[in-house]
Parts: C-alpha cells; sequence; structure tokens
C-alpha cells in the first residue's frame, strides 16, 4: 500500500488532520477520493457519518469542487467561426510605427527645400572638384533606409505616388533606392523644452 504524498498534503491543506488524510491518500488520488461513496470514506476514517471528522472532511471536499466549478466557469469559449473572422478582419493591417506615443513626428523634406531648412546649420560648402555650391548632408547625422520609420515613410510616400498617376499613361514609378540622401526631419515636443527640430541623412548602409 503507497500514501500519495502530494494527495496528503493536499487533503492536509483542506484542513484535514494528518492521521485521515494519511488513510484518504493510501493507495488514491483526488480523483479517486472525490469519486467515493460517503460510506466509504466513512469506513476509510475509520469514524461514523455522525461524527465531526467525517463531516469536516465531506465539507472540505465539497468545496474543493466548488472551488473548481467556479474556475471553469470563468473559461471562455471562442468559436471557430468566431476566431476566423477576427483574423480576416485584421487581414492586411500593419502596425504604423509612426503612430506610436513614444515616436516622434518625421517627414521627408522636399529636395528643394532642403538648402532652405538646413541653412541654420551652415551645411551649404563649395565643392572642391567643380567649384559649386553644394549641401554637406553627409555631416548630417545617419539613419538607416531600413529604420522601421523610413520604412513606413517609404511605403507611404509611394503608395501616395501610384495612386495619383494611376490614370497617367506615362506614368514612372520612384526609382529603386530613390530614398537613400533624402533628409528626414524630426520634430520632438516636450512639456519642459518645447519643440525642437533635427534632421537626419538616410543611408543604405552604415
Amino acid at each position: 500500500m503507497v500514501v500519495k504524498s502530494a494527495t496528503k498534503k493536499r487533503l492536509m491543506e483542506m484542513g484535514i488532520a494528518e492521521e485521515y488524510a494519511h488513510k484518504l491518500a493510501t493507495d488514491r488520488n483526488m480523483t479517486d477520493i472525490k469519486a467515493m461513496p460517503a460510506d466509504e470514506i466513512a469506513s476509510v476514517l475509520g469514524v461514523s457519518k455522525d461524527d465531526e471528522i467525517f463531516t469536516g472532511a465531506m465539507n472540505a471536499l465539497a468545496e474543493l469542487g466548488q472551488r473548481r466549478q467556479k474556475r471553469r466557469s470563468r473559461k471562455i469559449t471562442i468559436s471557430r467561426k468566431a476566431l476566423d473572422d477576427d483574423d480576416m478582419d485584421l487581414a492586411g493591417t500593419k502596425f504604423n510605427v509612426l503612430n506610436h506615443v513614444l515616436v516622434p513626428h518625421q517627414e521627408l523634406v522636399p529636395v528643394e527645400e532642403e538648402e532652405e531648412q538646413l541653412a541654420p546649420w551652415g551645411l551649404l560648402t563649395t565643392d572642391e572638384e567643380t567649384g559649386e555650391s553644394r549641401l554637406a548632408k553627409e555631416l548630417l547625422p545617419k539613419v538607416l533606409i531600413t529604420d522601421p520609420v523610413v520604412q513606413v515613410i517609404k511605403e507611404t510616400t509611394e503608395r501616395a505616388h501610384d495612386a495619383a498617376s494611376s490614370e497617367d499613361e506615362e506614368h514612372v514609378p520612384l526609382p529603386a533606392g530613390w530614398l537613400a540622401d533624402r533628409v528626414l526631419k524630426v520634430v520632438r515636443k516636450s512639456p519642459s523644452a518645447g519643440v525642437s527640430v533635427a534632421y537626419r541623412l538616410i543611408v543604405e548602409g552604415s
């Protein structure tokens, strides 16, 4: 005869004295004990059905059953169809990182406005080879073209460009790599510092 130690411990936690928990747990697990008729439980405990020990054991087992039933009642059954419908509603959606509260507003600076917007930083210089003035954008902090924010801006711009030119037979899509060497404007808002503006150069590699 083997005493199920885990079952005995559980019975003792339920308030049944060790002596009687030992008797009930001999060659039985909790499932076996809960399936026992009242007469058999009284016989195993060695007491009458009027005894407080028997009454306490039965109350403890009954309370355990009620707790399990309440725990089951909290479960929510979701039909397969509901899951499929939910998946269909979400199909094709993609999280836009620019909508996150911790991500500052970012936008592409139009090429024709780059010189004007970067003027305060004194990036206008003379090209040593041609002698012409140029914008030294390479001095700006860099951001990779694979950055999630840059990718969102890329997809949004390309989609808008294609939509605007959908009826134009001579429409030419944006070339591959069109985003490289473009300037990204970053606008951060702070309750203490107000608004700060920074610029970054989009590059294809570090």
